[in-house]
């Protein structure tokens, strides 16, 4: 590796912003959100007006009529699939417990007493509607007086008043009552923190208010529950849960989780687990008792993971035993690398495919040799800026296109468009950066496939999980269930090796002759914000050639002295200064754009006026309605590993600054450095901290249910 490359140029002082937890996984005990909910910036300038609805809205409607799809598939089901049921003695009784408590036929005191009630069958529980905080925003916001109402009874308890329109559409017409009613209420609205709730209720209630109040258990409850799915998980272990319960002081955590799954605003489930060394079915029929685990999850994540193993079921499940001419013709005419997986994908529902960036180039091969035999055939990727290189690796230059986005497909803006029953009018469907399907996502996609397609899972497994609950592509292959491919194309040069090195678990010395890896040592956070400006600015480009435009800087989490917030705040005084006209921001400025929770999609900014902020993202024009640009447009020249994966850039500068030691990990550095095409530099002050966190920090456990629900359905491809 070489050194940095000389430059004197000077900097903007280091950003103000104090220290704050990075934008990695979180713990339950972890605040949904760092500032508190009484923050509020700036808006754009211009009148407010009616705007048309926003891609968010189009893509949350859309996954919306999906779910209702998915509802009443499952209600269609003759029976509940469910884990579990060969168990018997104690581990079944419990069983049968949670279930009757779902069902509602039996109280939820039941599953935590003594003697177990008996077991039998339980209907599918009824399902409640979603949380306030997953709620699609209303076209037109809150009925003015609802908001007004919320905006007293806020102010009676000490709430912060701008939290008004938020609270007035998460709980619907008399979210007033509703709040007087249950103060904890408040704690459903993201960024409201328990001690915040706390407050807001001591201030209603007076002497009513206490720790031991059965509301506050079930907000408290309900609220870990949405910080585990931030952390990525599907469901809690229960006994993880009420530990959590107890630090938060709730005297009686069994009683708040009863009271939860009473209410119906959780589910209990039961499952067995699959260790090395558990008992074998005798072969009497009768099995010994085997180890279990009791876990407690949000009903929207339990459907969604049920929906998921369903919907592969029915797909591994409804595929012929012998494959038409056109998938043999599609085998015969992929090459390379493309024909394992083609010949895979002929003889197969579901297909895994594992590889780097250069092993894209063999799903595009399939999906080339598919069309042209004749099948419909279409490839979905995280961001634009992959459906832009899977394209290119495709070399079309005519007709329809053959690649999108998972979000463009599933909002129809992007696509083959649907049958009359409602599915996709597809015979195969290539996923590429599968690690980034989170549970929801993946269930709405799987369900929309009709019987007899395809489905081929591609990416790369070392790269971060995706940013919403479960780990859809890691448990894939976990399972064990479909034929798995792994492309032994391995990604070139330089940064090929350094990045396959850390993949596995080595932080090997490159030799980078065109400097194509540069290591920049920083004492502290103020000099590696110098230094990062430094290169972006100058060092980069005059060096290498790439223009501060065509490079991402990419730091662990959004707050602390070299976090995104500071980092953005020197590299816009840099590179487009201005007053920050249009709520901050200024025509020109490199912008990071959340259209939903968990997608990040880059670009600049073009103007303002009356319908918003208007933007270009990969070359698309893009409408941010004004109130809406404070929650979901930020300024983007440094982002986070999870916000830049899926996307590559010329050139990548990797900020790690000393109070990020204890957060790296192997995947965080695997998918940092994995964005540079042409240049890598570190900006490096953790010292030995990043060695030994490629070596021994792998990926931080979820909870996840996946696998177990598709056991029970689809056997193990051996």
């Amino acid at each position: 590796m070489s050194t940095e490359p000389e430059t004197t140029e000077d900097t903007g002082p280091e950003g103000p912003d104090a220290p704050e937890s990075p934008d990695t996984e979180r713990t339950p005990e972890q605040d949904a959100a760092a500032g508190g909910p009484g923050s509020k910036g700036a808006e754009p300038a211009g009148d407010a007006g009616g705007p048309e609805r926003s891609e968010a809205e189009a893509e949350l409607a859309a996954q919306r009529l999906e779910r209702e799809r998915i509802e009443r598939r499952k209600a269609g089901r003759t029976a509940p699939i469910a884990s579990g049921t060969a168990l018997s003695g104690k581990a079944a009784d419990l069983l049968a417990a949670v279930r009757a408590v779902e069902s509602g036929e039996q109280p939820a005191t039941a599953v935590f007493a003594e003697p177990a009630a008996p077991r039998r069958p339980a209907p599918e529980p009824v399902r409640r509607p979603q949380p306030a905080a997953a709620a699609a925003p209303a076209a037109h916001g809150p009925a003015p007086e609802v908001v007004e109402a919320v905006r007293r009874v806020l102010a009676e308890g000490g709430a912060p008043e701008a939290l008004a329109v938020q609270v007035a559409s998460g709980l619907g017409e008399g979210a007033d009552t509703a709040l007087r009613e249950d103060p904890w209420q408040l704690l459903r609205i993201g960024g409201v923190r328990p001690e915040q709730a706390d407050g807001f209720a001591r201030a209603l209630l007076g002497a009513e208010c206490g720790p031991d109040d059965e509301r506050r258990g079930r907000a408290m409850t309900v609220w870990l529950l949405e910080q585990a799915a931030l952390a990525g998980h599907t469901a809690l272990e229960l006994t993880a849960l009420t530990a959590a319960l107890a630090r938060r002081g709730v005297p009686d955590p069994d009683a708040a989780v009863q009271s939860t799954v009473a209410e119906a605003e959780a589910l209990l489930f039961q499952d067995a687990l699959e260790e090395p060394g558990a008992p074998a079915p005798r072969e009497d029929g009768d099995e010994e008792e085997r180890p279990v685990r009791v876990l407690a999850g949000l009903e929207r994540y339990a459907l969604a993971e049920e929906s998921l193993a369903d919907g592969l079921a029915r797909l591994v499940n409804s595929l012929p035993k012998e494959a038409p001419g056109p998938w043999e013709a599609a085998a015969a005419g992929a090459s390379g690398g493309g024909a394992e997986l083609a010949r895979a994908t002929a003889g197969h529902a579901l297909v895994l495919h594992t590889g780097g960036e250069t092993a894209r180039a063999e799903p595009a091969a399939l999906l080339g040799a598919a069309r042209a035999a004749g099948l419909r055939a279409f490839a979905v990727c995280h961001t634009m800026d992959g459906a832009r290189r899977l394209a290119a690796l495709l070399g079309d230059a005519g007709g329809a296109p053959a690649a999108g986005t998972v979000a463009g497909v599933l909002s129809g803006a992007e696509g083959p468009g649907r049958d009359a029953e409602g599915a996709l009018d597809l015979d195969l469907l290539i996923v590429l950066d599968a690690p980034q399907l989170d549970v929801e996502s993946g269930a709405v996609l799987v369900e929309s496939l009709p019987d007899g397609a395809r489905l081929v899972l591609s990416g790369d497994p070392s790269v971060l999980w995706s940013a919403g609950p479960g780990r859809v592509f890691a448990d894939l292959l976990a399972a064990r269930a479909c034929p798995q491919i792994a492309s032994r194309t391995p990604d070139p040069g330089p940064l090929g090796e350094l990045v396959s090195g850390v993949g596995a678990g080595e932080l090997t010395q490159v030799e980078a002759p065109g400097k194509e890896i540069v290591i920049v040592p920083v004492r502290d956070a103020g000099e590696a914000v110098h230094r990062t400006v430094q290169l972006v600015a100058d060092s980069v480009p005059r060096a290498i050639g790439v223009p501060p435009e065509q490079t991402v800087v990419i730091t662990p989490g959004h707050g602390g002295a070299a976090g995104t917030r500071a980092l953005n705040t020197v590299l816009k005084e840099r590179l487009n200064p201005g007053p920050g006209r249009f709520g901050g921001f200024d025509p020109g400025d490199r912008i990071a754009y959340s259209p939903a929770p968990g997608r990040t999609v880059p670009g600049r900014v073009v103007d303002a006026d009356a319908a918003g902020l208007r933007l270009e993202c990969a070359g698309e024009p893009v409408v941010v309605p004004r109130e809406r640009v404070e929650q979901s447009v930020r300024h983007g020249w440094a982002l986070t590993a999870h916000q830049a994966v899926g996307g590559r850039w010329p050139a990548a500068v990797v900020v790690l600054p000393g109070d990020a030691a204890q957060t790296l990990t192997r995947p965080w550095v695997y998918t940092a450095f994995g964005r540079a095409e042409r240049h890598l530099s570190v900006v490096h002050g953790v010292e030995q901290a990043l060695p030994k966190a490629v070596a021994e920090a792998g990926p931080k456990p979820r909870t996840t249910r996946l696998q177990t629900l598709l056991r029970a359905q689809v056997p193990a491809a051996g």
